[in-house]
């Protein structure tokens, strides 16, 4: 998700996220660790022990999930593959289809986007000693970070982490019969799916249509092709649209005779997923269609914008219409909750204490006294937020 997808709704507490003392996933799997952190704690104050642990490793944070770039490795011409250790906190047990958050310093202001997970779950025994994960990422035209991804992140860099999250994911055990339909880079969550699939040794029937503008844009393609050489279960067939012209699936029958009988995985163009609920809606079999969207549509600019006053923070600041209260929040230093930043795990939820702000999404304003989103909100006039 690559930045990310219409996933359906995580579950959402009625509890506001507290923001002065973030929690790391998978704390209490490290008791030990914890027991340390208090004793040091009270030994230390007034600095924090996390302050003395950044100092030997930047990677042993209690305060956020952090990781450091391995590697990157090309993948096509506009492509590459990032190679992340994460630190200590990180849950390795994602789902394959997930995707993470990741913030990246660049001039002295943290860029973040979610980017789906293109690595296999890390499962007990002799693989968990790899303790890494790959995203691979497509620099996107008006994408700064994705750019700056693939082509300016050396090895060593420190990176910020959110917790995998997404429902775009596969099963296990896998269903008998699979069809995934992929475009450009929305072959990335599939590719984690694949990847475990081999692992779990259920490559039995798969169909899997992906599009690319021309062969040398495939991600993947080597391995994609050794995949199909050596499991003769997996069926792939390459769509070079610049030649063929757009996979139509209204004439889907022509591919895969039995689609209506398989579990299809779509992740693509907005085009290919509005079309593909089109045609599982109208052969009565939407519920075995799952669809991920890597970007939120959103409607057009409207109205001025307005001062945003953090309330907790004492920090204010002016912001267009354009730009999501979360932007203007780390604009000026301050610690916003966040799950994947495009409105979907409502992780980013906060009080609106005074004010009006406006759903980047559809346009509809909320008011004060309710909860509202703040990666998907811009203000609507003045607004103060309880945060």
């Amino acid at each position: 998700m690559n930045s990310l997808p219409s996933k359906k709704q995580a579950n959402l507490t009625a509890n506001v996220v507290d923001t002065t003392q973030p929690t790391v996933v998978g704390a209490d799997k490290h008791p030990g660790w914890n027991v340390l952190r208090k004793i040091a704690t009270r030994i230390t104050t007034p600095l924090l022990p996390d302050d003395y642990l950044h100092l030997a490793n930047p990677l042993w944070s209690a305060r956020e999930l952090r990781g450091r770039v391995v590697a990157v490795r090309r993948e096509t011409a506009d492509s590459a593959t990032l190679v992340i250790k994460p630190g200590w906190g990180f849950s390795f047990d994602y789902q394959p289809g997930q995707y993470i958050g990741i913030g990246l310093l660049v001039n002295g202001r943290w860029w973040w986007r979610s980017y789906s997970l293109t690595s296999s779950p890390v499962t007990e025994g002799a693989r968990r000693r790899t303790r890494t994960i790959t995203i691979t990422v497509k620099a996107m035209p008006e994408g700064f970070l994705s750019s700056h991804l693939v082509s300016g992140v050396e090895p060593g860099t420190i990176v910020r982490l959110a917790a995998p999250q997404g429902n775009f994911v596969l099963p296990d055990p896998a269903p008998a019969a699979i069809l995934f339909l992929t475009g450009g880079s929305g072959i990335t969550p599939v590719m984690s799916m694949l990847r475990t699939l081999v692992r779990r040794n259920q490559i039995t029937d798969i169909e899997h249509l992906h599009s690319a503008p021309t062969a040398a844009d495939v991600m993947f393609a080597g391995e994609l092709s050794e995949l199909a050489r050596n499991h003769p279960g997996y069926r792939l067939r390459i769509r070079a649209t610049r030649v063929e012209g757009r996979l139509d699936l209204t004439r889907l029958d022509d591919e895969v005779p039995d689609w209506r009988e398989r579990q299809t995985w779509v992740c693509g163009p907005e085009g290919m997923l509005n079309q593909a609920e089109k045609v599982w809606s109208s052969a009565d079999i939407s519920e075995r269609l799952h669809v991920e969207r890597f970007a939120v549509s959103r409607a057009a600019a409207a109205g001025a914008g307005g001062t945003v006053t953090f309330a907790r923070s004492g920090q204010s600041v002016a912001a267009d219409a354009a730009t999501s209260l979360m932007d203007a929040g780390e604009s000026v230093g301050v610690r916003m909750p966040f799950g994947c930043r495009m409105g979907i795990c409502k992780s980013c939820v906060v009080p609106l204490l005074d004010g009006h702000v406006r759903d980047l999404r559809t346009g509809v304003e909320h008011h004060f006294g309710t909860r509202i989103q703040t990666c998907i909100s811009a203000a609507s006039g003045d607004c103060v937020l309880d945060i």
